[in-house]
């Protein structure tokens, strides 16, 4: 059996597809190590890892949240973290390093040991269809000259990564874009829009979902249908009166209403009819599983729930790359989009009745699910990485120390592409 190292950005949407994953792998009889910050280690030696905690801020700053301030923060994080990481790594001997594609202290760690390396897109993989926000374009020069103490930050963290480590393969500018030989990608093919152009080294695994654990202050078989199910995830701050919005327009159309408000206190909600459930957060697989309809602020990770549910969904977007997943649902049928300022509860009343009234937004849903589930999965994600350990023969030779001075290769002369 192979040791199979992980590393990843601490945060919610990279780490949670690939605890199924590793679990997986773990019962197949292979060791796990998951380099990750303190907030995940519960739910990591949970699923079987060897836990090896960040010594430093395992996420980057992204102060303010915008491309250029995420490429210098992502570079500096992979400064601060890889010799720490490297002296892990080296004492645990990989055979394989699995790192997000938002992750660049990965994909160097793995060109220093010299292992092969497998990347994951928790998100849709970037292409002409959906350019990655860090990529090289007319509005990131904008940027720079707009805030050059940002771009002299990112070029002074991007050359010490480059002075001191094998950053070859590396993307020069991208660095949400680190891709490898092996793309495992958590979403459907149907579903990723320009699929066919990406190439053999994506694989298109699907939803990766796993068993989670009960509530046991939470019984979904006691929900009446149809339930109706409104969440905006755990980042980003939804306001009570748009909570409200949702309670008022879905409260006359569900024979149960559950609101899963995230940061907010329920109770500022105030009095709640009696068949409203509203609390900050819900199994959310259980309740999609009894769901008609579903208003979420389209994370990739709660529509790729709702697909494998095959549940309608009104696409509320917040930020991020969800106004992005929303286009993609509309274009599929299987949901429709508002906007946040545009969600009144007279609004979304109107749109609700059309998801469950119209029949052609289930039938949408019925063939997303579909694609979901024939994409296989964890257990999917985990063939393909056994697969790609046997193509490329096991552990290779590793390098005895680290890179101080390598000359780059000409990869880093432009953002490489495998």
């Amino acid at each position: 059996m192979s040791t199979i190292a992980f590393l990843n950005i601490g945060m919610d949407g990279y780490v949670n597809p690939t605890l199924p994953v590793v679990a997986e792998l773990v019962r197949r009889g292979h060791t796990v190590i998951y380099h990750s910050s303190p907030a995940f280690a519960g739910q990591l030696e949970a699923a079987g890892a060897q836990v090896h905690l960040y010594s430093g801020p395992d996420q980057p700053a992204l102060d303010p949240p915008i491309p250029l301030a995420m490429l210098g923060g992502l570079a500096r994080t992979a400064v601060d973290l890889l010799p720490s990481v490297l002296a892990d790594l080296r004492a645990a001997r990989p055979d394989l390093v699995v790192h997000g594609a938002a992750c660049p202290w990965g994909a160097v760690a793995a060109r220093e040991l010299g292992v092969p390396a497998a990347s994951t897109f928790t998100t849709f993989a970037f292409n002409r269809q959906v350019p990655s926000p860090c990529r090289a374009s007319r509005e990131l020069g904008t940027a720079a000259a707009a805030r050059p103490h940002l771009a002299r930050g990112y070029l002074r963290a991007r050359r010490a990564l480059r002075r001191r480590y094998d950053t070859s393969g590396l993307p020069l500018i991208d660095l949400m874009n680190a891709r490898e030989p092996l793309n495992l990608v958590f979403t459907s093919r149907s579903f990723q829009p320009g699929a066919d152009a990406l190439g053999p080294s994506y694989r298109f695994v699907g939803a990766s979902i796993g068993a989670r654990p009960s509530d046991p202050d939470f019984a979904p078989d006691r929900l009446a249908g149809p339930v109706l199910y409104a969440s905006l995830g755990t980042v980003f701050d939804a306001k009570p009166t748009l909570l409200g919005s949702f309670v008022t327009a879905l409260a006359p159309l569900g024979r149960t209403v559950v609101l899963a408000t995230g940061q907010t206190d329920p109770a500022v909600l105030g009095p709640l009819p009696g068949h409203v459930v509203a609390r900050r957060s819900v199994p959310q697989l259980q309740v999609l599983s009894r769901a008609a309809l579903f208003i979420t602020h389209g994370g990739m990770n709660s529509v790729n729930e709702a697909m494998q549910a095959g549940v309608p969904m009104l696409v509320v977007p917040q930020g991020a790359d969800q106004p992005l997943v929303a286009r993609r649902v509309t274009e599929l049928g299987a949901g429709l989009t508002v906007t946040t300022e545009g969600a009144t509860a007279e609004r979304v009343n109107a749109l609700a009745r059309r998801l469950l009234d119209e029949p052609h937004f289930r039938e949408a849903a019925d063939v997303e699910q579909a694609a979901q589930r024939e994409a296989g999965g964890y257990r999917r994600a985990a063939d393909e990485l056994e697969r790609y350990l046997e193509r490329v023969g096991g552990a290779p030779a590793r390098r005895a120390g680290p890179a101080a001075d390598r000359p780059a290769g000409p990869a880093e002369d432009q953002d490489v592409e495998h």
